[in-house]
């Protein structure tokens, strides 16, 4: 990324190969990198550190790792693992062929996922499971209200809240992405352009509200919210609800409202908070391993998407980003135009074969 603005900002760059510079550190040959909403929204309104530019984008990774620093104890080479780490102005992101992360914050890759579909969940993956299990403490036999249910963290949670039991209402954007919801095990789907969420909510729960409300719109949808959420419940949210918010409501019915921004801990430096979210990552391998979780993210057929060594402003990464309005986001393998050896991020289109001989999935 040379500049905020346009996906034309992205170039192809060739740039140093990275090196091991801290005994804890793993160098990984990345196989594959998500493409989250969160990277567009830093190419249109800035990285999170000033003076960061030229920068490597992408938080989420997978690949197999080729070098351990002399501390290393947890991964050795041709070791498969996935991760979140960088991509947001500080340490370098994941549209590249290397990186280097701490062994910390990787985990093991899970054996039922290929490279592209593991670079696809991490960070989806651990916002949901905070905002559900660490914040709002959800168990079975509670309802939770999800909205977005069809976006990228949303129908993650739709997944996990299932398999923790609880019952789940959603709100989505049209008919078809109320029957995708509903395949992934939601109760019940609210089209709001054809029904009041608050009024729907509260019919579906008997006039009681839902013990959890998992907002990932912000705005007028978390102000109106706190009216479908029962006394005593949580309400969490992705998203700053702004200075307008009147709390009387949600003060009246002892509402406990929490925040869930997964990447404070690695853009403030909190590496105790960042090993407790790989131990969430750690025990959600057993979740999709079981079939539990299906993630939808994906790389959708667009022009142009698919030439090999299109970088993302032609090959429609961030392109296609930009306009997603359901399942947010996208995931790349990386490789070098031409197949030669390079070290310089490419994010070009999806359903490419690895580079030289290198078959790994």
């Amino acid at each position: 990324m040379t500049a905020v603005g346009e996906p034309d900002v992205l170039e192809y760059r060739e740039i140093p190969e990275p090196e091991i510079a801290v005994p804890t550190q793993i160098k990984v040959r990345l196989r594959a990198a998500g493409v989250n909403p969160v990277d567009t929204k830093m190419r249109h309104r800035g990285l999170y550190f000033p003076g960061a530019l030229p920068a490597v984008l992408g938080c989420d990774g997978a690949g197999y790792v080729v070098e351990t620093g002399a501390a290393v104890t947890r991964f050795k080479a041709g070791d498969e693992v996935w991760f979140c780490d960088g991509g947001a102005g500080g340490d370098p992101g994941c549209y590249a062929e290397y990186k280097v992360i701490d062994q910390d914050v990787a985990r093991p890759k899970p054996a039922a996922l290929n490279f592209t579909e593991a670079a696809a969940a991490p960070l989806v993956l651990i916002t949901a499971w905070e905002a559900l299990f660490d914040r709002a403490h959800l168990r079975a036999g509670q309802s939770v209200l999800i909205h977005g249910g069809t976006g990228g963290v949303g129908h993650v949670a739709i997944q996990l809240a299932r398999r923790a039991g609880a019952r789940v209402c959603v709100t989505v954007g049209n008919p078809d992405k109320a029957a995708y919801a509903r395949s992934l095990g939601a109760d019940e789907a609210i089209v709001y352009s054809e029904r009041d969420f608050v009024s729907a909510v509260n019919e579906w729960t008997g006039g009681r509200g839902v013990d959890v409300a998992l907002d990932t719109v912000g705005g007028e949808v978390f102000r109106r919210t706190i009216e479908a959420v029962a006394h005593y419940g949580d309400l969490i949210t992705l998203l700053d609800p702004g200075t307008d918010v009147a709390w009387r409501e949600a003060r009246n019915r002892n509402l406990r409202v929490g925040f869930e921004f997964m990447l404070i801990p690695m853009l403030r430096g909190l590496m105790d908070a960042r090993r407790r979210q790989g131990g969430d990552a750690g025990s959600l391998p057993g979740v999709v391993r079981g079939g539990f979780v299906k993630n939808r993210r994906r790389a959708r057929p667009a022009a142009g998407v698919g030439r090999r060594g299109a970088p993302a402003h032609r090959a429609g990464a961030h392109p296609w980003q930009d306009r997603a309005r359901d399942c947010g986001l996208m995931r790349k393998h990386v490789e070098r135009p031409g197949g030669s050896r390079a070290s310089a991020p490419n994010v070009s289109g999806a359903a490419i074969t690895p580079v030289g001989s290198d078959q790994r999935r």
